[in-house]
């Protein structure tokens, strides 16, 4: 189903860029693209497949803090904001040691 999808999409946007056509049928392909786009199927569709791309992301980036290289990633992003809040204090004072 999702290549006949692409397939389809591909022709539509190849038509659209190498039509002479001009306007008049860019319009009605963009017409016909919002009122598939607005059909509560696609809608549905879209809304479950979103759905599960955030718990997908979730499970993923549950299950890497979980494992050796999140605890890793996370100590060294909490050593790498002490050293920068280091950084940033002594950056915001000039010459005359006057703190900003």
């Amino acid at each position: 189903m999702r290549g006949k999808l692409m397939f389809i999409t591909g022709l539509a946007a190849g038509f659209v860029l190498g039509s002479r056509a001009g306007r008049e049928k860019y319009e009605e392909i963009a017409a016909n693209a919002k009122k598939v786009w607005e059909h509560p199927t696609v809608q549905e569709a879209a809304g479950v497949a979103q759905a599960q791309a955030n718990k997908l992301y979730t499970e993923g980036k549950d299950k890497l803090n979980q494992s050796k290289i999140g605890e890793k990633l996370h100590s060294a992003s909490t050593s790498s904001s002490t050293n920068s809040d280091l950084s940033t204090s002594s950056a915001s004072s000039n010459s005359t040691g006057t703190t900003y």
